[in-house]
């Protein structure tokens, strides 16, 4: 077999040939990244086939067409076609008709060679392609993505800044607001931040919906937006959730849950869920009774009132108790009546110098039920200072030496006030000197001046001083160490109220400093001290709330102060439960949640709340009739706290026998235990004596015979009922009543 005649330019064809395989090579990889469009691709086709029909003898045209290489742009490929096809008019002029026949056999085969290359590249290049497609899409979509997330992040930025913007003004027109109005301002601020997200803003606006602030209480929506903020990780809402668990407010009943809730929120810093965790730790609510454990919880919530107490003066917190007479309540001393209020000006305003101090007073620490105002305050203060009120000078001292609107600070004049006072012998000026040598405000600091002043205020009973010094000997300040004066000047404030001698006596009995350690003392007086809390504000709104007719809000209130502890709280909460006109709860469960408040309140030293466990267990509210508990109670209740109805009760069962030994003598004894213990019993002792001595009488004329007495009493049991003994009561009186008319008619 021949070989294919060599064509004088085959080397130079081939060479072109190759030229346009290294130019389509170029064309692929410039197509990667400049894709053109389909039409484009279309138009290239028509101008090939057009070159075709006018150049029908050139070789490069028909064999690209052949290929299939159409994904070359036209721009790219013209120049070298058309050298190719010159080259290709040059050559068909130089050799036959056959040798172009034979070199086109051997340039196809070579080409079929070629077509596979192609295609096998062309099948790598299109993944390459395709992938390369893809992470620019990719890269794109991130870097969208990343637009979008950077002004999603931006828009958010701004909206939450408006929203804390807006609760910072709901605060302060919360804090200088005086009227219900002002306040109800102050949440509509709270509401649209609350909108924009602001998790604070929303916690006040949960808490508005569960106490039923300004009335829009609504314990459901409260509710889910405690759930949503406590997935935030509020510990707010955390407390609140498992108050309502605790009580089945809105919520199912369940304690356990309710304690994961409070360990929660006392984690993440609720001084109101350490107290409550201390709270049940120390009675054994639902855990061990652990007193180290109710110690730890005690003291962190002790020591942050503390700090707050050394920056500025506790109020001291009005608890009114519901269980008092309703006449009482009306005129509550805990709370000053309006028109006693006005009638204190009138007196003020007519030169009385004790009203214009008490006013100031009143004024100055916001008490009685009255809004804090230090202009009032300093008012009548300068009117009662002007008519020679040492008391007064020494409170304006302690205005200007504290600083406020009215006053602002000036050592100055506080020490001009105070010095005044003080040449008089008021104990309040004679500390307040004290105070300024002490911390040296206005003066020298000096240690032997600070605690000659303390000394003379502090013999005086002034309880300030008489922490003062128990201060100096337990720091260590201008004195030696001395923890057993520290422990006596500490003792003797703390038996007037004075907190922060409270608190460092806790102090000592915790760590068993200038005392024995006593744990269960400390846990006392550190629960006394957190008491001073602000949430203990509570107790005046849940009070107002009461006198409005506002029940339920009332009962909330009273109910999570009775959580953290408070024995008056419990004692209210459970005497609005027992009334039955709460809607929050369903009505078979208030008596026994009552009866589980009562019982609380009466290990705390209640005298009334045992008495009422006592009533319970008698009558048979939320729990089981029981006359031998009823009489137990009766019985702690007459000997540990002299209660005059538990006496008169427990004279009843030894009179008819109901869970104890029948005996009558006994019964005498007690009724007339009662009639001495209180006023209020004589009339009610006198009547059941009447009848005691009446019933015994007719037993001994009428009923002689032990066995025919026993068939007449079992009669008139069957015949009137076992309260038959009330009936004759009821006849005696009317029969007293009519020979009284029938004597001075």
């Amino acid at each position: 077999m021949t070989e294919p005649p060599k064509c004088p330019s085959q080397d130079k064809f081939l060479k072109e040939e190759q030229e346009n395989i290294e130019a389509e090579k170029h064309n692929r990889k410039q197509k990667e990244r400049n894709v053109t469009t389909q039409s484009h691709r279309e138009r290239e086709r028509q101008r090939h086939r057009q070159r075709e029909k006018q150049a029908p003898c050139t070789g490069s045209p028909t064999w690209d067409s052949f290929l299939g290489l159409q994904d070359r742009t036209l721009g790219q490929r013209q120049a070298p076609n058309r050298r190719a096809t010159q080259g290709s008019l040059k050559f068909l002029n130089q050799v036959s008709v056959n040798e172009i026949k034979q070199f086109l056999s051997h340039i196809l085969e070579r080409r079929k060679l070629i077509k596979v290359i192609y295609q096998r590249e062309n099948a790598v290049g299109k993944k390459k392609i395709q992938r390369k497609l893809r992470i620019k899409g990719i890269q794109n979509k991130d870097l969208s993505k990343r637009n979008k997330t950077h002004l999603r992040n931006q828009a958010k930025k701004n909206f939450t800044d408006e929203g804390d913007q807006l609760f910072k003004t709901g605060i302060k027109i919360l804090q200088q607001s005086k009227s219900q109005k002002q306040k109800a301002e102050a949440y509509v601020f709270f509401a649209k931040a609350a909108d924009m997200g602001n998790l604070k803003a929303m916690e006040k606006m949960a808490d508005a919906l569960l106490f039923g602030n300004f009335g829009m209480q609504n314990i459901t929506a409260a509710i889910q937006l405690y759930e949503s903020l406590a997935k935030e990780g509020s510990y707010t809402a955390q407390n609140a959730l498992g108050f309502l668990s605790s009580y089945g407010i809105g919520m199912e009943y369940n304690q356990a849950k309710a304690l994961i809730y409070y360990t929660f929120g006392s984690a993440g810093g609720s001084m109101m869920s350490q107290m409550i965790l201390g709270y049940r730790y120390l009675s054994g609510i639902n855990v061990l009774q652990n007193c180290e454990v109710a110690l730890n919880h005690y003291k962190k919530v002790a020591d942050y009132i503390a700090d707050k107490l050394e920056k500025s003066e506790g109020i001291p917190v009005e608890k009114v108790r519901l269980t008092e007479r309703p006449e009482n309540l009306s005129s509550n001393s805990e709370i000053l009546d309006w028109d006693i209020y006005q009638y204190y000006k009138f007196l003020a305003e007519r030169g009385d110098v004790q009203i214009q101090v008490s006013l100031g007073q009143l004024h100055l620490i916001g008490r009685k039920g009255l809004d804090q105002d230090y202009y009032k305050a300093l008012y009548y203060f300068l009117k009662a200072a002007k008519a020679g009120s040492a008391n007064a000078m020494a409170f304006i001292g302690k205005m200007y030496l504290e600083g406020n609107a009215a006053a602002p600070q000036n050592n100055a004049t506080a020490f001009k006030y105070f010095s005044m006072a003080a040449n008089k012998g008021n104990a309040i000026g004679l500390h307040g000197l004290g105070l300024l040598y002490f911390y040296g405000k206005g003066v020298p600091v000096n240690y032997a001046e600070a605690l000659k002043y303390f000394q003379k205020a502090a013999e005086k009973g002034w309880p300030n001083a008489q922490f003062q010094l128990g201060f100096m000997y337990y720091s260590g300040s201008g004195v030696w160490k001395d923890y057993k004066l520290a422990f006596k000047y500490f003792y003797l404030a703390s038996q007037s109220g004075q907190p922060l001698a409270i608190y460092y006596l806790a102090e000592m009995y915790a760590t068993g400093t200038g005392v024995l350690r006593s744990c269960r003392t400390a846990v006392e007086l550190y629960k006394g001290v957190c008491e001073l809390g602000h949430w203990a504000e509570k107790f005046l709104t849940a009070y107002f709330a009461y006198k409005d007719g506002d029940i339920d809000s009332s009962l909330v209130q009273y109910a999570l102060l009775a959580e953290m502890g408070y024995e008056v709280a419990q004692s209210n909460s459970a005497f609005i439960l027992e009334s039955k006109k709460a809607k929050i709860l369903e009505k078979e469960k208030m008596y026994p949640m009552a009866l589980l408040l009562w019982n609380r309140a009466a290990i705390q030293g209640n005298a009334f709340a045992r008495v009422k466990i006592g009533d319970y267990h008698y009558y048979g509210y939320g729990t089981k009739k029981d006359y031998q508990t009823a009489a137990t109670h009766y019985s702690i209740a007459a000997d540990k706290y002299h209660s005059a109805q538990a006496m008169f009760n427990l004279a009843y069962m030894y009179e008819h026998g109901l869970g104890i030994a029948k005996d009558i003598h006994l019964a005498r004894r007690l009724y007339d235990m009662a009639a001495q213990t209180s006023p209020d019993a004589h009339i009610p002792v006198f009547f059941a004596l009447m009848k005691l001595e009446t019933v015994h009488l007719l037993r001994d004329i009428l009923f002689f015979n032990q066995f025919t007495m026993r068939w007449k009493w079992m009669k008139l049991d069957n015949t009137l009922g076992p309260y038959w003994d009330l009936f004759v009561i009821g006849l005696i009186i009317v029969v007293l009543i009519f020979l009284l008319r029938n004597r001075y008619g």
